[in-house]
Order: C-alpha cells, then sequence, then structure tokens
C-alpha cells in the first residue's frame, strides 16, 4: 500500500518579516519628531529638486539640437509686456552666409576655435576690470534657458551649462539659435524679422552692408539703429565688414560655413 506524502512545512519567517521587526519599525516611525519628519520631508524635497534640475540640464540641450524652441523667458516676457513680438524661424540656409560672418566678426570673433567660454578674452576683460566677454555660446544658453540681468547667480549657471551644449550642438546649431532669438528692436527677435522690419528684404537676401548694420546693433538693439545709423554705429558697421571678410578669409568661419 502506497504511503500517502506528508505536506511539507514552509517557514513562515523567511516568507514574510517577524511581527517584532514590524512593530520595531512602527515604535521608530512613532518616535519621530515633528522636526525630524519636516527635515526629512526637506531632504528628499531637495534631492528631487536637485535631480529634476540636473535632468533638465541634460535633456534640454539635447531637445533644442532638434527641435526649435518656440520662445525663450525673454521673448515671453517682452509678449506679455508688448502684447506680441515679431519673430520667424528661419534655418541657416536661409539666412545670407554674410550675415552669419557678419555677426561672428562683432560678438566672437573666435567663436570657431574655443569649446564655449574665450578664456583668453575672459582674462583680458578682467585685467581691464571689464565684464562682458561673453561668447556667443553664451548668449545662447542666457537666451534660451535663462533670465537677462546682471546676476552673478546667472552667470555662474551660464558658465557651467555653455559647455554642455557645446558638446551637444554644432557651431552651426548655436548660431542657428543665436541669429533666431536675438533682438533687434523692441520686440523684434531673430534675423528674419529684423531683415524685414529695417530693410524690408529676407535675412537670405542681405547684402554685406545691412549684416554688419544688423550685427552693430546687437549689444544695445533698444539704443541703436540699423536703418537709421548714427556716427558711432557707421563706424562700426564698417569695422565689421572688414572683421567678416577677415575670418572668411583666415578660416574662422569654417565651423558654420558649408
Amino acid at each position: 500500500m502506497a504511503e500517502h506524502s506528508r505536506p511539507q512545512k514552509t517557514d513562515s519567517k523567511k516568507a514574510r518579516p517577524s511581527k517584532s521587526a514590524a512593530r520595531k519599525k512602527t515604535r521608530a516611525e512613532r518616535k519621530q519628531t515633528p522636526f525630524q519628519k519636516a527635515a526629512q520631508i526637506l531632504r528628499r524635497t531637495v534631492l528631487w529638486g536637485a535631480v529634476s534640475i540636473f535632468g533638465f540640464v541634460v535633456v534640454a540641450p539635447l531637445f533644442y539640437a532638434v527641435v526649435n524652441p518656440p520662445t525663450t523667458p525673454y521673448m515671453f516676457s517682452e509678449s506679455r509686456r508688448l502684447g506680441a513680438v515679431d519673430q520667424t524661424w528661419v534655418g541657416m540656409e536661409q539666412i545670407a552666409p554674410v550675415m552669419a560672418r557678419s555677426v561672428v566678426a562683432a560678438e566672437d570673433a573666435n567663436f570657431c576655435l574655443h569649446w564655449g567660454l574665450d578664456v583668453n578674452a575672459i582674462r583680458d576683460a578682467m585685467d581691464r576690470g571689464r565684464g562682458g566677454a561673453s561668447t556667443i555660446s553664451q548668449q545662447v544658453v542666457k537666451n534660451v534657458f535663462l533670465w537677462h540681468g546682471r546676476s552673478w547667480a546667472r552667470k555662474a549657471i551660464e558658465a557651467i551649462w555653455t559647455p554642455l551644449t557645446e558638446a551637444v550642438w554644432s557651431k552651426r546649431r548655436i548660431l542657428e539659435l543665436y541669429l533666431n532669438v536675438a533682438e533687434f528692436d523692441e520686440g523684434v527677435f531673430g534675423v528674419q524679422a529684423a531683415a524685414r522690419h529695417y530693410f524690408g528684404v529676407d535675412a537670405a537676401d542681405l547684402s554685406a552692408l545691412q549684416a554688419a548694420r544688423l550685427a552693430a546693433i546687437l549689444p544695445a538693439p533698444k539704443a541703436r539703429s540699423a536703418s537709421n545709423p548714427s556716427t558711432f554705429t557707421r563706424n562700426r558697421t564698417r569695422a565689421i565688414m572688414s572683421g567678416a571678410a577677415t575670418i572668411a578669409a583666415d578660416g574662422r568661419a569654417a565651423c558654420f560655413q558649408r
């Protein structure tokens, strides 16, 4: 006669935590003071905040490497203030090559030679006790992601963020972003809107003189005019035209020209 097999006993202690361990955990949680609970919540909030910021810093440049920004913080604030802004996005192939050379000659002649921060220009500006020395790459980071105004906090974030964008974006893409979000007059953003606003032409049809005039007003677009230039703007325009020709000849425009 076959023997009936006895059911095997399972070790219930291994299957679930012991009641004493659960009780200890509950007691420990009950012993937390309101201050300790608040500190724990604060730690978690700071941790998640740091993770979120780091994620945005990494993901945003990757996203804008292929997607054109619908707006920028400054453009949005100006739109709220003025009611609307004028901007039409155009790709680099729709912008006169001389416009790209002119803005590089005016704002960052060594654009093709640095990795986002022009250390020599920064050192020179510090030696002379002046601010500035922002590269086009830094200005793009400021315009696309950050806020305007003088702030050490913004400059620090900008300095950290810029090399990351240089690692993700090509020089041509950086310049394309710059030319499309830069302010050229009150409520006028981007080179296409500026070309229409000042000269009644498209960005693709800008002459060397017109391109240099637009580049000449970029440091102070609300105080200068490309269509009615002051003596200072005329002199700066001539210098920019010369600089644009120079960087075309010596190869410093190679990283963004095709």
